[in-house]
């Protein structure tokens, strides 16, 4: 059985000669160990070594996003159709000693609305350091946006192209954010509870808007590249401790559940994906309609148990997870292998549908030490030597 053949076969929850095994982002994301771009983490040595093991030997399953280069990349990177865009948004790429710095600034109702983030050299990750939206005036303003701002092009050939790319070495999955996500990463953290916690009515505005392009592209993708595998990400901002479970119907069923719909209605899987306490939520994203889930964090990170979720819920949902990334960077030789031998024993228990093997999230620094490296050979290994 080849890696495309399990991954596949795990998704329609058939038989499997070994479990699958992912690194996540690594494999993940679309990588170029020989980008000498001071930015690039990546063509540090020390990678070298993980980028081989995970291109090699683990069931890839590639992030990509129909209107992004890279499928983590905040929508306003949105390719958006620029005779439009362009009228109301700026944006300003500066480099200097502390980084690359992108200002955004939208112009809009009178009111000038701005974002800072910055990116350092010796971390693949973006900072936000001043967020878009700070009160209600603000959101009122960027409600005045016409929809065709947000109207994007389009590109399902470089979703083909990626998965021939990839032939048997494991498949493609199409990465989109929720109108949740969008909605909580125009505000700061605090702001952005405050908010959705005392004006639902302006906050439903908001998540309308959103979802309005949203599920245009997902109906779009879903339609022209029927049967494959997604995953939505944003349902974590209105999972417990930061809003109560009422408002995760409100704000993430009402407004999720038509791009699972969609992505079902073309024989593909939905995959949801909400780091921290689902507990409170996972009934409601099992009537959803959702095929998987992840990470499916343990405590203190999470407040749900693997084999607990395996065996209230295996029969709807494959299961991606559920190895948390600091264990890889800081567990000992002995307690890794047991930890791995534990999870892969909890999902695969009982019956149910598939279990892929993955962490939490993926080292996003320069350096690889002996310690991560060694942690996710024992990944490997212990699915290669797996006996159910």
């Amino acid at each position: 059985m080849n890696r495309r053949q399990r991954l596949l076969a795990t998704l329609k929850g058939l038989s499997v000669d070994r479990p699958a095994v992912s690194f996540y982002e690594i494999g993940g994301f679309k990588i170029d160990p020989n980008d000498t771009d001071e930015f690039n983490v990546y063509n540090d040595p020390s990678w070298q070594p993980l980028l081989d093991l995970a291109n090699s030997h683990t069931d890839i399953i590639r992030m990509v996003s129909p209107v992004r280069a890279q499928s983590h990349e905040s929508w306003e990177s949105t390719n958006s159709a620029p005779t439009v865009a362009h009228q109301f948004i700026k944006v300003q790429d500066q480099t200097d000693e502390a980084g690359r710095h992108i200002t955004t600034t939208v112009n809009v109702a009178g009111r000038t609305l701005t974002s800072r983030q910055i990116r350092k050299r010796d971390a693949d990750t973006v900072w936000t350091t001043e967020h878009l939206l700070k009160n209600n005036d603000d959101v009122k303003a960027y409600l005045q946006l016409p929809d065709e701002v947000f109207v994007e092009n389009i590109d399902i050939d470089s979703l083909i192209q990626e998965e021939l790319s990839l032939g048997d070495s494991g498949i493609v999955m199409v990465d989109t954010e929720d109108p949740i996500c969008v909605v909580a990463t125009l505000f700061s953290m605090q702001d952005y509870t405050v908010f959705a916690l005392t004006e639902q009515k302006l906050c439903h505005a908001l998540l309308e808007k959103c979802a309005r392009y949203i599920h245009k592209r997902t109906e779009n993708v879903a339609r022209n590249f029927p049967g494959r595998l997604w995953r939505i990400y944003g349902p974590e901002f209105a999972c417990p401790p930061y809003l109560p479970p009422n408002l995760f119907d409100e704000y993430v069923v009402t407004y999720t559940k038509p791009i699972i719909d969609s992505i079902k209605k073309y024989g593909g899987f939905a995959r949801l994906h909400a780091h921290g306490r689902i507990a409170d939520t996972i009934d409601s994203i099992a009537a959803m309609g959702a095929d998987a889930i992840d990470p499916i964090e343990p405590a203190p990170q999470g407040d749900v148990d693997l084999r607990d979720i395996r065996k209230r819920y295996g029969d709807q949902f494959v299961l991606f997870g559920n190895i948390e990334v600091a264990d890889i960077d800081q567990m000992n030789e002995q307690d890794f292998t047991a930890l791995v031998k534990k999870t892969l024993a909890d999902g695969t228990s009982g019956t149910g549908k598939g279990f892929v093997l993955m962490p939490t999230a993926s080292p996003c620094g320069r350096i690889i030490t002996e310690t991560t490296m060694r942690n996710y050979r024992i990944m490997v290994n212990a699915v290669n030597n797996f006996n159910a």
